[in-house]
């Protein structure tokens, strides 16, 4: 009985969780407000402090982190370890400067405002931390994740990420009962994350993509998915292990898998699940903000959260300027990172343990971060709506936006999608390729092919192979029941693009032109005409006699063509009416009738009459 209880509240829960965001999110995305925005403020009214239907954002907080996790590993499936190693510099260099201008700025701003050293310097530690997800949400709510502005704010973020292991043991330095052990502990402590990062990148230099080559021979979609998720999870578990942050973990499991054949199944298996609990971290964040804290040292609290991100936004557009960013990109940089993070609450828990600071101190820091979190979306939108700079830069960054996954996207790499590609790839056409045979997909790849493993009837995965950008999608399928499948979902989803399908005989290509897909081949009909005309040739017609005659040939077919959409006569326009299929015919009827070659034909064509 008390089972079914504690069931039936947990039920309760989920489905208490779940209205909120429905509620709320669909409400401030309207009202231009964004969607995480919606969540925190969803977080708030059902939380411990709001409502009071949950008592517990810590342990949301714990199992929503693997959203954060998540989110992580697909943005380390968009970076190549080529195009990460073009980032070094502004990993190393533009991160470290920000970091290093951020930290010695906050300091001096909280001891202005009368904070003890201590505090001031571990408030400022935390809050130079940003929100790795809520910064990656509003990038990738903009489309500008992959275009070059993100591309440097994301740089920064994962040298952010990279600082919680030494500011934690900076945290044991300055604790006074670890004085004499410190030393010791910290060397150790690196040693093992060390080890355990070394540990990921050898499986996933070595194990991860025979593992998932098995898995997708098997054939069974939920195995794969299933895959996707011990990938992601094992490489957090393992990071947590050696010390270091688990969406460090997941990140590098992403870009060690960002040039594998399964890259966008991957990202389409992961995303539902990423998106869920992504959007149940913000809630948990929501649910933090300790409302009793802040009404009783509200003046306190407001003054510091303001002070923090002028100083941190102030420092952020400095750095920007100069390293070379241009005002408007400056500002919107400065706009987006002006908040804490959540490293932030692991970093102040483990001051206020140690006693670095009081428990009253970490309270009122933590209150600070999260209301920095709920008020960056309203920043980021009032800066980009009143000042016309960053509007600017936001258009001059699409001509140059890198990343995007192909101005074409080939689905089917069959005998018929591999002759598709020379063309394209002759003329240097940036081509995104998605199969589902595993074995082509290998030996492509001895060739120099890149074939990425991926399903074109899902949505999802169509969406992760940059369909929603793409100019053109080449439908290459062997299967006329499939390419239709797929035109019918690219048609609603994807109207920007140009289909091209592959029509497997005339009565499929009669389909499809019903279906408005005016751009599609016969898979036979130019080979079977080439091969004609190189007979005639044979037969002693001059090149430009036979050119003529399969000219000809090609006019009369299209114009049947026409004809037979259009029910031109009473025969066609009978059968396309009732059985919606084409009546075969010969363009140019035989002008002999056909004789038996032998008794058994002759005994056939008799019984036939």
């Amino acid at each position: 009985m008390a089972l079914e209880a504690s069931g039936s509240s947990q039920l309760i829960q989920a489905v208490t969780l779940l209205g909120a965001a429905v509620i709320m999110v669909p409400l401030f995305r309207r009202l231009g407000l964004g969607s995480v925005l919606g969540y925190l403020v969803a977080g708030l009214a059902v939380g411990p402090f709001g409502l009071g239907w949950f008592t517990e954002p810590e342990a949301i907080l714990h199992v929503a982190e693997l959203g954060v996790v998540m989110f992580l590993f697909v943005v380390g499936l968009e970076m190549r370890p080529s195009h990460l190693w073009e980032l070094r510099q502004q990993i190393f260099g533009l991160g470290t400067l920000q970091i290093i201008t951020c930290a010695i700025a906050l300091t001096a701003a909280g001891m202005l405002m009368g904070w003890p050293f201590r505090v001031a310097f571990i408030g400022a530690l935390g809050f130079v931390l940003t929100s790795t997800a809520i910064v990656m949400q509003l990038l990738s709510e903009r489309g500008d994740l992959a275009r070059a502005n993100g591309q440097r704010i994301v740089s920064i973020l994962l040298l952010e990420d990279l600082m919680i292991v030494p500011l934690l043991a900076m945290v044991a330095w300055l604790a006074p009962a670890h004085a004499t052990s410190a030393t010791s502990h910290r060397g150790l402590s690196m040693l093992i994350g060390i080890l355990a990062l070394l540990t990921l990148i050898a499986a996933g230099r070595w194990l991860l993509n025979p593992l998932f080559r098995i898995l997708a021979g098997s054939k069974a979609r939920e195995v794969l998915t299933a895959g996707a998720l011990l990938v992601v999870l094992g490489a957090a578990l393992l990071m947590q292990a050696g010390g270091l942050s688990m969406a460090m973990g997941a990140f590098v499991a992403g870009v060690l898998l960002a040039e594998s054949s399964f890259r966008h199944q991957l990202e389409a298996d992961i995303e539902p699940f990423r998106g869920i609990l992504l959007g149940l971290f913000f809630l948990g964040v929501g649910m933090a903000l300790d409302v009793s804290i802040v009404r009783a040292d509200w003046g306190l609290i407001v003054t510091g959260v303001l002070a923090l991100m002028a100083t941190k936004g102030l420092c952020i557009y400095a750095v920007a300027r100069l390293t070379g960013s241009g005002h408007g990109e400056s500002i919107d940089r400065a706009s987006l990172m002006a908040l804490g993070g959540e490293f932030a609450f692991v970093l102040y828990a483990a001051a206020s343990t140690t006693g670095v600071i009081s428990t009253q101190a970490n309270a009122r820091l933590t209150a600070m971060v999260v209301l920095s979190m709920a008020l960056t979306p309203l920043v980021t939108l009032l800066v980009r709506r009143f000042v016309p700079a960053c509007k600017a830069q936001a258009i001059a960054t699409i001509d140059r936006a890198v990343g995007l996954s192909g101005s074409v996207l080939m689905i089917g790499f069959g005998r018929f999608g591999q002759v598709v590609s020379q063309p394209l790839l002759a003329r240097d056409v940036d081509v995104t390729i998605i199969d589902t045979d595993v074995e082509m997909i290998q030996a492509a790849a001895d060739f120099g092919f890149k074939i990425y493993y991926g399903d074109g009837t899902r949505l999802d995965v169509l969406q992760a192979a940059g369909a929603d950008e793409a100019k053109i999608i080449a439908i290459c399928v062997d299967q006329c029941e499939v390419a239709n499948e797929i035109v019918d979902l690219c048609k609603i989803q994807f109207p920007q693009a140009t289909l091209i399908v592959r029509a497997y005989d005339r009565e499929h290509a009669w389909h499809l032109a019903g279906e408005g897909i005016t751009r599609q081949v016969r898979e036979t009909f130019e080979s079977a005409l080439r091969f004609g005309t190189l007979t005639l040739r044979e037969l002693g017609l001059t090149p430009t006699q036979a050119r003529d005659i399969a000219r000809e040939v090609r006019r009369r077919d299209a114009d049947r063509f026409a004809y037979e959409l259009a029910g031109g006569d009473w025969v066609t326009g009978a059968v396309m009416s009732f059985s919606k299929r084409p009546r075969p015919a010969p363009l140019t009827p035989p002008r002999r009738e056909s004789q038996a070659l032998n008794q058994a034909a002759e005994v056939a064509a008799r019984l036939e009459d």
